[in-house]
């Protein structure tokens, strides 16, 4: 199993970057995060600096003008995951809930970015469930064909 640490994700995501700006030979996964990364040009000059991008530090409290004010390989990859997730259909209907999204907002990029907002939401309540409850909140993949600024809504099942 492939288990990266964050040195690991952000060589990565660095070296296919100069792989994609010196038009060398790219593996099929390097494409496809040099094709978010360039739908990303406010992060360019980070993935171009290998050395400054693994010893930058993302934090909350960071503001725009500090060195990193969010951090784009947690950005990036989620673009890759929800790619990677189209691709296979899993969770069962996520192509179905994308390509809805996308042909709703004429953008496949503004579409993955309601997806990631959702799934932000998820994760915040998933967090907050008490771990000692036995019912815990779920959401279908129609959450997502919603505007982000929406309460996700969601029902009760058992994990």
């Amino acid at each position: 199993m492939f288990t990266p640490n964050q040195a690991d994700v952000r060589r990565f995501f660095c070296r296919a970057y100069a792989k994609y700006t010196q038009q060398a030979p790219m593996e099929a996964i390097e494409t496809l995060a040099a094709q978010w990364m360039h739908a990303h040009p406010e992060y360019v000059h980070v993935f171009a600096d290998e050395d400054a991008a693994i010893a930058a530090v993302a934090t909350p409290e960071a503001k725009p003008t500090d060195e990193i004010a969010e951090n784009p390989f947690l950005h990036v990859s989620m673009h890759l995951t929800i790619s990677e997730q189209c691709a296979i259909d899993q969770p069962r209907g996520i192509r179905q809930a994308v390509e809805l999204l996308t042909a709703k907002l004429g953008d496949l990029h503004e579409a993955h970015h309601q997806v990631m907002t959702v799934s932000e939401e998820w994760c915040g309540r998933a967090n907050a469930v008490d771990v000692r409850q036995t019912e815990r909140p779920t959401w279908t993949m129609s959450d997502a064909s919603r505007p982000a600024t929406e309460t996700v809504t969601h029902k009760k099942s058992r994990w």
